[in-house]
């Protein structure tokens, strides 16, 4: 957080965003993992124990216990019987953004989770876009398109109903932007606006500046791709994409970079070219390299859920490696265009309350009542919504 307030009128993210969601608390470990062989093995394990060892293993919490009676997660498949007698096969694990720039799967399965935030399971498709709040200066906002589990703050979806509709945007922004720019506005601009130009105690400055305004949303656009990294792969030029130089061992146990050769080494694995910025980028004072790789190689504590991974480094992590050091140098170099986009808030919080856009209606804090199919209850019984 900044150590001194801005000198203008910036709005809160809050307000030009009004539905948001605490994130989605997991409560054990063992139900997230990078690959998804590991979640079925692990699920297979579990039903094979007998009671107590099957108590043991799921790890209870006061909000999860093998008795605990929940429902169905939007869209899901998993059972809803309850675990101490649960059979059949696990859930068919989802992708999701575990830590900053860490993609990984879960077993999407309400039994497991203390808190799944199933309002959040209702708006989820392709279409979605999740901005998340954190604590980092640099980084204020993240956005993915996968569900967050990631431990921070705030998440915020850009559509409040699947299919990108009804957008969770203050009622009538999008209309006052539009007329105050003389550009059309749409509710994608938004998120890459406010990805470019976000502070760090989360106001959004808005400019009345056309011609700013573009180049804002065309950079905030280039780093909404980067970070949910959906239609073409990203790629650096010629002679700078980073290659496996030597094979990575079965099973690497240290990470280390070379700086003047740019190279990452994975135990007697090498690979290259790995820019220095894309080695040091951080997101809350830790290295996402670092916490990406220590995320699949730390070892768990024997005897758990947890612990029970592959047997080998599997070939799907060295291409997710190649393309998180390629995402992670192009978004280092995008940092100069950012940190000059420091527009003022020429539309401020004050011309916003004037024109009856703030404060938002408290319906619109509200998740929408999103009714395009019945929820299973506890025990095979339909949810009433």
């Amino acid at each position: 957080m900044p150590s001194v307030p801005y000198d203008d009128d910036a709005p809160l993210l809050a307000d030009l965003m009004p539905w948001s969601v605490a994130p989605l608390r997991p409560g054990r470990a063992w139900p997230t993992a990078p690959d998804p062989a590991s979640l079925r093995a692990r699920w297979d394990t579990l039903l094979k124990a007998g009671l107590p060892d099957r108590e043991a293993l799921f790890e209870p919490s006061r909000a999860r216990t093998l008795h605990s009676a929940v429902g169905r997660l939007p869209r899901g498949s998993a059972g809803t019987e309850r675990l101490a007698r649960a059979e059949g096969p696990c859930a068919e694990p989802v992708r999701v953004l575990a830590a900053p720039f860490d993609e990984q799967w879960l077993i999407p399965d309400h039994r497991l989770l203390d808190a799944a935030r199933p309002e959040l399971w209702r708006v989820a498709d392709e279409h979605q876009v999740f901005l998340v709040e954190t604590p980092d200066d640099r980084h204020p906002l993240l956005a993915t398109s996968l569900l967050p589990t990631l431990r921070t703050g705030r998440v915020r979806p850009l559509h409040r109903r699947p299919a990108a509709a009804d957008p969770n945007l203050a009622p009538g922004l999008l209309d006052h932007l539009t007329a105050r720019l003389g550009v059309r506005v749409t509710p994608l601009d938004l998120p890459a606006w406010f990805l470019a130009t976000a502070r760090p105690d989360h106001t959004v400055p808005l400019t009345d500046d056309a011609e700013l305004w573009s180049s804002g949303v065309a950079l905030g656009r280039r780093v909404l791709w980067l970070l949910r990294r959906d239609g073409d792969r990203p790629k650096l030029p010629g002679g700078r994409r980073p290659y496996v130089r030597a094979p990575l061992p079965p099973r690497p146990r240290t990470l280390g970079y070379d700086p003047e050769e740019e190279t990452l080494h994975l135990d007697e694995g090498r690979v290259s070219p790995v820019p220095p910025e894309a080695w040091d980028y951080e997101v809350n004072g830790v290295r996402v390299l670092e916490a990406w790789f220590t995320s699949r190689t730390a070892p768990a504590a024997p005897g758990t859920l947890a612990a029970i991974g592959p047997a080998a480094w599997p070939q799907p992590w060295t291409s997710e490696l190649l393309e998180l050091i390629t995402v992670l140098a192009l978004l280092a170099a995008l940092r100069p265009e950012l940190a000059a986009l420091k527009p003022p808030s020429a539309i401020g919080a004050d011309e916003l309350r004037r024109s009856g856009i703030l404060p938002p209606p408290p319906a619109s804090r509200r998740p929408a009542s999103v009714l395009d199919h019945p929820e299973e209850g506890p025990e095979g019984q339909f949810a009433l919504l």
